[in-house]
């Protein structure tokens, strides 16, 4: 289980997040929405521990980040924080990178091996594992840090647009497939973002909307359609929660030109 408690972060004198407290259970699917520059990468870089809020705090699993060196420490082998353009060891292979960090997970190492063939496999870089990382294409990258992800077994994710970077699409349906099974038969938390709402509506259980810096609506995509009197996909909510602005603008744009 993941709380935040009254956050707030700032970036010199701009805030960023403003006063964010929500719950998030185990074995939910939880994604972050809103437009760009609004607290998405910001709010999973304070759950991940990346970044300390100005005020309030975050806990897991009943413990809470950045408080004590023990804690962090057992808090980093239960959540995983994988930012949107991970730091990866360019001189390494696929299959040693994987390797070591399943290694410093203490994964058994029989377990550790066959793990890292199936994650190769499933994300087509079976040939590709034995290459360095810097002949990587954007693309491989990217899946090449998701697998370091579900390498460690961690029972919590927290991805920062996990469907962006050049995944194609067998790695999208790949990934949605495998963080779908995660809370749902494992009963593991992942905490997403994603600036496209057609990508996660299938698998989000609730939908975090934030709109400049503040929670703007926190439920399930049922419960969003009741409260803005949608009955359309993710996207067509979110027009009405936080883009209502644009649609006006889009009106105005296809206006007539005058003569």
């Amino acid at each position: 289980m993941i709380e935040l408690v009254d956050v707030t972060q700032h970036y010199g004198v701009r805030p960023v997040l403003r006063h964010i407290s929500v719950r998030i259970e185990r074995g939910e699917l939880v994604v972050i929405v809103g437009p760009n520059g609004m607290g998405k990468t910001t709010l999973l870089g304070v759950m991940g521990g990346a970044l300390p809020p100005q005020h309030g705090y975050v806990t897991i699993d009943g413990r809470r980040r950045r408080q004590s060196v023990e804690d962090e420490l057992a808090i980093r082998r239960q959540a995983v924080y994988l930012p949107d353009q991970a730091w990866l060891p360019s001189l390494r292979t696929g299959r040693e990178f994987l390797l070591g960090v399943g290694q410093l997970y203490e994964i058994d190492m029989d377990r550790l091996m066959e793990h890292v063939d199936r994650l190769l496999d499933l994300f087509e870089l079976t040939r590709q594992g034995e290459w360095a990382i810097n002949s990587y294409s954007a693309g491989q990258k990217k899946k090449l840090g998701l697998a370091s992800a579900l390498i460690t077994e961690a029972p919590v994710l927290l991805l920062d647009e996990p469907f962006s970077g050049g995944l194609d699409p067998s790695g999208l349906l790949a990934l949605k497939r495998v963080l779908k099974r995660r809370v749902g038969e494992q009963r593991g938390t992942v905490v997403l973002t994603s600036p496209v709402p057609e990508l996660v509506e299938e698998i989000a259980d609730r939908v975090l909307v934030l709109r400049n810096g503040e929670v703007a609506a926190f439920d399930t995509l049922d419960g969003l359609r009741r409260l803005t009197g949608s009955r359309g996909s993710l996207a067509d909510v979110l027009e009405r929660l936080i883009f209502p602005e644009t649609m006006r603008k889009l009106e105005d744009y296809f206006r007539e030109l005058p003569p």
